[in-house]
């Protein structure tokens, strides 16, 4: 999870409207295609949002007595149960307005928002999100990440690199182990070249493709479009060595923050 900074200390902004459990029904669903079930014979009353394939629960709605979230008054009142990543950031939303240790879930990293309008409906759904990806199987953690940076190897001895965008800016590629659709990758070309040449956008993954050779084999390819040329004597290996710690470039691997923002500069920094 990135660096996030949050006030510790309470404003209060005034409540917005109440937040009704459509609301909240229909972000997940349209997002997520979840469907609310209600599992608990206890408590018929309280909606339920889980992972399809993993049956866990990333949400539960529930309506408590105020007094038992310490609050003045026994009038029920809804909450929204999610779990968060980082028990810090649970210390600090527990100490505004609206935020609650999870009630009835005093393990792990689960926060109780009320839905009385105290906060706002898209902090909810932030929340939401954080608590699906938190809870989720590793397969759809990968689906729902956010767009990645990568470097990826590209040996001229069996491509052509130099014109591999002479005639049509996009081209197929080898698929990657972890890459998808939206992810940047970051073409290294190999010795002779020995540097990154190319930044492009993946469009397409996991295509059935059946090849194979003494030396390679491909059984899924992906389609890659042209964003960025980098002059060879730019990002060479031994600038990457030197200067970004990356001593090897022999399949896919992530981009270090300090690379990643020299390549957003470009190739004419030097």
């Amino acid at each position: 999870m990135g660096r996030l900074i949050i006030e510790s200390k309470t404003v209060c902004k005034g409540k917005e409207a109440m937040i009704g459990r459509d609301e909240i029904f229909q972000y997940v669903k349209k997002k997520y295609d979840v469907v609310e079930d209600y599992p608990l014979p206890t408590a018929p009353t309280f909606p339920v949002m889980r992972h399809p394939d993993t049956r866990k629960w990333f949400a539960i709605i529930m309506d408590v007595p105020k007094d038992k979230l310490g609050l003045t008054g026994q009038q029920r009142v809804d909450v929204i149960n999610v779990k968060l990543s980082d028990p810090l950031l649970v210390d600090v939303l527990t100490q505004q307005d609206g935020y609650f240790r999870g009630y009835h879930f005093n393990r792990g990293n689960w926060i109780s928002i009320l839905l009385d309008g105290t906060v706002p409906f898209e902090d909810i759904c932030r929340w939401i999100d954080e608590s699906f990806l938190v809870t989720a199987s590793k397969q759809r953690k990968q689906e729902y990440r956010p767009p990645k940076e990568w470097i990826i190897p590209a040996n001229p001895k069996y491509y052509d690199t130099e014109h591999a965008f002479d005639e049509k800016s996009e081209i197929d590629w080898k698929q990657g182990t972890g890459i998808k659709t939206g992810d940047i990758v970051f073409m290294y070309v190999t010795a002779p070249v020995s540097a990154i040449l190319y930044k492009c956008r993946v469009t397409r993954t996991n295509i059935p493709y059946d090849y194979t050779d003494d030396h390679l084999t491909i059984r899924s390819i992906m389609k890659i479009e042209l964003l960025e040329r980098f002059k060879p004597d730019r990002f060479t290996f031994h600038v990457l060595k030197n200067e970004y710690g990356i001593y090897a470039v022999r399949g896919p691997r992530g981009v270090p923050y300090s690379l990643s923002e020299a390549l957003k500069r470009g190739g004419d920094q030097r």
